[in-house]
């Protein structure tokens, strides 16, 4: 034995904190798996099945034939479907602007008020009824020669002889006030939430400078709603691009198919006609409408330009 000390090979060990760290990043992507995978089944492959779909011919019976484009031509072609498509236009302004404005001018009315939460509770009831609630109760109300129609009669007012069911584009404003009554109350929930979440201190100091009424509400409360307000418009612009059930119930998109919206026509040529090509075309064009339109509004409303 030599006197000299053989020294031992220095051994390399990955730090404790780096090793813990990727296990627990690999152990959040495993419970993060599960919800991906039921997200894929009940989203993502059925859209991807009803896109290949709409490119065949197919009456839900054996196997679907390769069209191409074809049911798409054809649905652009059919005036049903532009006027479907109008019907929805018209319902994504009737319900950004009718529910939207309506909930928070009760929410400002009724704000601070004594016994205001009360006062809200009338329009928050309908939202705990159902659409196919709804569509019920306002048919019986608007259908010819119905409650409003009676009423008008007996007041002597005009009006009763309207048929509100009937005519375009009078039958979808009507069904536009009625989602409008089952929506508005919510609406105003929200706003008072985000009234009460505004600052004191620069109310106090506006009310000191003077501020009151409409000025009070047009350069304090408007402004700080804007966060809010861009998620109930963003909420009831997809809502209103996929009405279906007020519609179904109070008209069944008729007379003649006039009081159509894109989901109502989906809804008949798949299962009415048994189109189901010319219906996943409809159905993938209002996803692809609304993920557009959902996308474009909160990219304006969220880019820094408007957030300055």
């Amino acid at each position: 034995m030599s006197g000299l000390a053989v020294a031992a090979p220095e051994r390399t060990t990955t730090p404790g904190p780096v090793r813990r760290r990727g296990s627990y990043r690999w152990s959040a992507r495993g419970f993060g798996l599960p919800a991906l995978l039921v997200v894929a089944v009940l989203l993502y492959l059925p859209f991807l099945w009803t896109t290949w779909i709409s490119f065949t011919e197919y009456n839900g019976l054996g196997s679907p034939s390769w069209v191409g484009l074809d049911n798409y031509r054809a649905m652009f072609d059919d005036p049903n479907f532009l006027t479907s498509l109008r019907n929805t236009l018209i319902w994504v302004v009737g319900s950004i602007t009718v529910p939207v404005g309506l909930g928070l001018l009760i929410a400002t009315l009724s704000y601070g008020m004594r016994f205001g939460s009360w006062l809200r509770l009338p329009f928050l009831i309908p939202y705990a009824i159902s659409g196919v609630a709804v569509g019920v109760v306002w048919r019986f109300v608007l259908q010819n020669g119905g409650g409003l129609s009676q009423a008008l009669d007996a007041l002597g007012l005009p009006g009763a002889d309207s048929r509100w069911l009937s005519d375009a584009p009078l039958n979808t404003i009507v069904m536009i006030g009625a989602a409008a009554w089952q929506q508005s109350g919510v609406n105003a929930l929200l706003f008072v939430i985000g009234l009460q979440s505004i600052p004191r201190e620069p109310i106090e100091a506006a009310r000191l400078d003077g501020a009151s009424g409409w000025r009070m509400f047009r350069h304090m409360h408007w402004p700080m709603l804007r966060p809010l307000t861009t998620v109930v418009v963003g909420l009831s612009l997809v809502a209103s691009l996929k009405t279906f059930d007020i519609v179904w119930v109070m008209t069944k998109g008729g007379p003649g198919r006039n009081a159509e919206t894109l989901a109502v026509t989906m809804y008949e040529e798949t299962f009415v006609n048994s189109a189901y090509g010319a219906g996943s075309a409809v159905a993938v064009f209002l996803s692809v409408v609304t993920f557009l339109a959902a996308i474009t509004y909160l990219r304006r409303q969220l880019s820094p330009e408007r957030t300055v």
